[in-house]
């Protein structure tokens, strides 16, 4: 049986956080081939070969990129010969992000909005204008949130010192749309965008959140990371060729 993703040359992008490590070796394992970036090469290359990656494989090419910078990333575009598709799977945060609502500054609010949206916005961007100069196929998948789609269960935050954050909810939203906008204005069968929202996922958070989390689904409860992949792979390849523009949920009906 042929690979999901046969000879597909994949960009990751936070390829050394909690979903892109988890999703180089996906890859790699349906036959596809990852550009692994990251804005720190040694953490990645560390994390990758703690999931069984050998960073030596010839499949594999690790990259530092800062999704934030104009300048990075447009150096890096320009420099690829060829790319099938992109997972956007970066979190770019000030030290003050996850504030309570009536603590967070309009500065800070700003400044996250402006680092994680609007490199967000920098990386559709620049897919986008990639398809436009190369013209072959190409699926892009930004990673948005079921806090992009439904308002925040504030309940389940009782007995813990967390809170949903409200820059989290204005990117996480904006970013289906943007995508949305990238493929209409596109407007090629050819350049694709979509979304996947998960609901939350384990990151040892406290018991009492964990378990009014669970409440709320219906019987998963928090979702390990490797339970999103399947859903980012089946759009990054040929058997999603006309999907575009869609925003896949994976939360067991959380949002329902």
């Amino acid at each position: 049986m042929e690979h999901l993703l046969n000879e597909k040359r994949i960009l990751v992008a936070g390829a050394g956080g909690l979903l892109g490590s988890r999703l180089v070796p996906a890859i790699l394992a349906q036959g596809g081939k990852v550009i692994a970036a990251d804005i720190n090469v040694d953490a990645t290359a560390q994390r990758l070969a703690t999931q069984g990656v050998d960073t030596a494989d010839d499949n594999l090419t690790l990259i530092q990129l800062d999704v934030t910078s104009e300048e990075s990333l447009k150096a890096f575009f320009a420099q690829q010969e060829y790319m099938d598709g992109a997972v956007n799977t970066t979190y770019p945060r000030n030290k003050t992000y996850g504030a309570h609502f009536f603590d967070v500054s309009l500065a800070s609010f700003n400044e996250n909005i402006s680092l994680h949206l609007g490199s967000a916005f920098l990386f559709t961007q620049q897919c986008a204008s990639y398809f436009k100069a190369h013209e072959t196929a190409f699926s892009l998948v930004n990673i948005s949130s079921i806090y992009g789609v439904v308002a925040p269960k504030f309940d389940i935050y009782n007995n813990t010192k967390m809170t949903m954050p409200v820059e989290y909810a204005a990117i996480k939203s904006a970013i289906q749309h943007l995508s949305k906008y990238a493929v209409a204005y596109v407007n090629d069968s050819r350049f694709r965008v979509n979304n996947v929202s998960p609901g939350g996922i384990f990151d040892h958070q406290p018991d009492a959140f964990c378990q009014a989390y669970k409440s709320h689904t219906h019987g998963a409860g928090m979702l390990d990371v490797s339970e999103i992949i399947g859903s980012i792979m089946f759009l990054l390849s040929d058997q999603a060729k006309y999907v575009t523009g869609q925003n896949i949920i994976v939360d067991d009906g959380f949002s329902l």
